[in-house]
């Protein structure tokens, strides 16, 4: 087997990959004693160009746990000489000490737990691409300009053109009914990016998407969920209008002096007051640092800031039709604040309309995670939902994974894995709750849009498995698993690790108490360059989660994690 031949280092590398699973997929095992085989494949790339060679040789050690049969002793070993600097990647697949095959549904309660081989995959950082571009560049394209930043200046500038436009026609300032129509159209799109139908329909939108479509298309529809964008954009802009408006109203109060004015004027300093509540908790810094006093601030601000806009409404409208010589009605109906606003209550009520409390079945895990089972519907792959233990403090948002009648493999519930991971986490695992409060409608998440794509690698650390389980359990694209996580089974149970293996039998599960951390963007290349991937999906904490995305993007391969700062 030649790989000098190929014309270049990726098509080279490339290769090889295709030839260690091929291997993988000729190897078959049957059951005498529990064994292992050892297959070292090694190869040289001597005729790269020296500017690719020392990104290109590498070693593989790919070890195979003999689960049905001993392999026999004259089984020919594969040898290429390594030039020097060679990357070592060890690899293994999971074996069954049970006899059962990976990929096959274990009842927990009558079969043992699978005895899973720990996979060693080391990887050269050396053996990563260049990454395209500047480092100026690079980072005004995959950080400063990401596509929530890009989405949110489209929408604010938009606004900007359209208070320039007002300007231009009315030869000055605009008046303060235009710029309150703007405020409270902005308003209106602030609240239904928040509202779970309207979120699910964009998402509908984008996965609908053909995938003979261009990948760069169907790359770029995926950043659908980077939709909290566009309600941080809509929402900085109808505080800004709602600021001008306020400054016109004031204007026109010192002018007239009309004492009917004054309830106007009074609403619309409390409406400032709460919007800058609800802008300064949002900030990222607060938000992160103060996350259950952002949360109740931005909850109690916007309930008290719905009560006085309607309270406004029929103060300015009392005004206005002053002006024109109407009644209040005719003029507040006829006015598009009227039904703007109240398309934004209707938002607010729908979702707090479906506050409920459910029962809970709580099972334990480990004293690190717990998986809370919920009966009282069935759940679709690719939702999440939001609960609480009280209501009108905090809420928590979890992907549900749906769970299945063993018996007779329907739907039957969900559940959510819960990892300690701050007070009401931990608080969760150590007193398992059996009942908590649900609200609103189930929200497609970041992991529905893996569908626009042919191929894909999941990557997962700790409890991000856990929305990744709905993925796998719907097993619509074809997909390679990277589980980093400090002893998987002892911690998740065999339940979820029986999961990922039924999802892809070779899934990399690495485990950190015994292998130490591994280079995770080094790893994830690797399997995308293995399984001719089209896009990554990551689920972790912000900072590998940023690490693996900036790590693919900037090797012109498509990531998409979880965003912190929606």
């Amino acid at each position: 087997m030649d790989f000098s031949k190929s014309p270049s280092g990726k098509s080279t590398r490339q290769s090889i990959l295709h030839a260690i699973v091929d291997l993988h997929s000729h190897v078959v095992f049957r059951r005498s004693e529990p064994s292992s085989l050892e297959v070292r494949v090694h190869f040289a790339l001597s005729k790269l160009s020296s500017r690719h060679r020392h990104r290109s040789q590498i070693s593989f050690a790919v070890f195979y746990s003999a689960m049905d049969s001993t392999i026999p002793s004259n089984t020919p070993a594969l040898s290429y000489a390594p030039e020097d600097g060679a990357i070592v990647l060890h690899s293994s697949s999971s074996s069954s000490s049970s006899g059962h095959s990976p990929s096959e549904s274990i009842d927990e309660k009558e079969t043992p737990p699978p005895s899973v081989k720990e996979i060693e995959f080391k990887v050269d950082p050396e053996a990563l691409p260049p990454k395209t571009g500047t480092t100026a560049t690079r980072y005004l394209k995959h950080n400063f300009f990401s596509a929530y930043r890009r989405i949110f200046a489209t929408i604010f500038f938009a606004n900007l053109a359209t208070l320039i436009a007002l300007c231009v026609v009315n030869k000055g300032a605009p008046s303060a009914a235009q710029v309150g129509a703007a405020a409270s159209a902005n308003l209106m799109l602030t609240s239904l990016f928040r509202q779970e139908e309207f979120v699910n329909i964009l998402y509908e939108i984008a996965v609908a998407c053909p995938l003979s479509f261009p990948l760069a298309i169907r790359r770029r529809l995926a950043t659908v969920f980077h939709y909290g964008g566009a309600h941080s954009g809509f929402g900085t802009a109808a505080v800004t209008w709602y600021l001008l408006y306020t400054a016109l109203a004031t204007k026109d109060f010192v002018q007239t002096h009309n004492r009917n004015q004054i309830p106007n004027i009074v609403t619309s300093y409390i409406l400032v007051l709460m919007f800058c509540f609800i802008l300064g908790a949002a900030h990222p810094k607060f938000r992160v640092r103060y996350h259950d006093h952002f949360e109740m601030m931005h909850r109690y601000s916007g309930w008290v800031a719905m009560v006085t806009f309607w309270v406004h409404i029929v103060t300015a409208s009392r005004v206005y039709a002053e002006m024109e010589g109407t009644t209040t009605g005719l003029y507040m109906v006829k006015s598009s604040n009227f039904w703007t606003f109240l398309v934004s209550t209707c938002c607010l009520i729908l979702s707090w309309s479906r506050l409920r409390c459910r029962k809970v079945y709580p099972e334990v895990l480990s004293d690190h995670a717990i998986r809370l089972h919920f009966k009282y519907t069935d759940m679709a792959p690719f939702y999440g939902v939001k609960i609480s233990s009280s209501p009108v403090k905090e809420w928590h948002a979890f992907a549900t994974i749906p769970d299945v009648d063993e018996a007779t493999g329907k739907r039957k519930g969900f559940s959510v894995v819960v990892s300690n991971a701050g007070d009401w986490t931990k608080e969760t695992i150590m007193n398992p709750p059996t009942q908590l409060w649900v609200r609103g409608a189930p929200l497609h998440g970041l992991l529905f849009t893996s569908k626009l794509f042919r191929r894909i690698v999941v990557v997962a650390t700790g409890s991000g498995i856990g929305p990744c389980l709905s993925l796998l359990h719907a097993d619509y694209t074809p997909r390679r698993v990277l589980w980093s996580t400090p002893h998987p089974e002892t911690t998740y149970g065999p339940k979820i690790l029986n999961a990922v293996l039924k999802a892809d039998p070779k899934a990399v599960v690495w485990n950190t108490r015994t292998q130490g951390r591994p280079d995770m963007v080094a790893l994830t290349y690797a399997l995308v360059l293995e399984a001719q991937a089209e896009a990554v999906f990551i689920i972790s904490n912000p900072k590998v989660t940023r690490k693996v995305v900036y790590g693919m993007n900037s090797r012109g391969i498509a990531a998409f994690g979880a965003i912190f700062d929606s």
